[in-house]
């Protein structure tokens, strides 16, 4: 791997470590809300499926937590390809997955699962990422119809 390369990775792996951390922290502040259980008369009967006021919260958790750690996998994957093709692929994968990455932060923070602080914060993580991958991927585009 190139230093570019290796800045790049360590930057993905900087922000999948938040995205967990976030993760981990925004399901237990969901959790510590309401209890899992009813009272049911007078006897206390604990919820088996995933109680309602969890369930928009870990759904958006789940789906940032699979876009923002797959930015770090396919851009390994992206340094590791066989051809330049499959590293153009992995490259665009990754930038798809970062841009997704945005959409889901958006949401948690306009229906207030995450403050100002911690959007913007971690907001602006992502969209270097995003601003690295679009220069790496219009580079190759260029070299790419620079060959045609």
């Amino acid at each position: 791997m190139s230093i570019i390369s290796d800045a790049i990775q360590a930057k993905c792996l900087a922000f999948s470590d938040r995205i967990i951390k976030l993760n981990d922290y925004l399901l237990e502040q969901a959790a510590n809300k309401q209890p899992a259980y009813k009272i049911i008369k007078g006897k206390r009967v604990y919820e088996k499926s995933v109680p309602v006021y969890l369930q928009s919260v870990s759904n958006l958790c789940n789906q940032l937590l699979r876009a923002g750690t797959s930015i770090g996998a396919n851009n390994a994957e992206a340094t590791n390809a066989i051809s330049k093709t499959d590293y153009r692929s992995k490259s665009y994968i990754a930038l798809k997955e970062a841009r997704e990455s945005l959409y889901w932060i958006e949401l948690l923070h306009r229906n207030n699962y995450i403050n100002d602080t911690q959007f913007n914060s971690i907001y602006a993580d992502c969209e270097e990422l995003v601003k690295i991958l679009v220069a790496r991927c219009k580079k190759l585009d260029a070299e790419l119809a620079s060959k045609e």
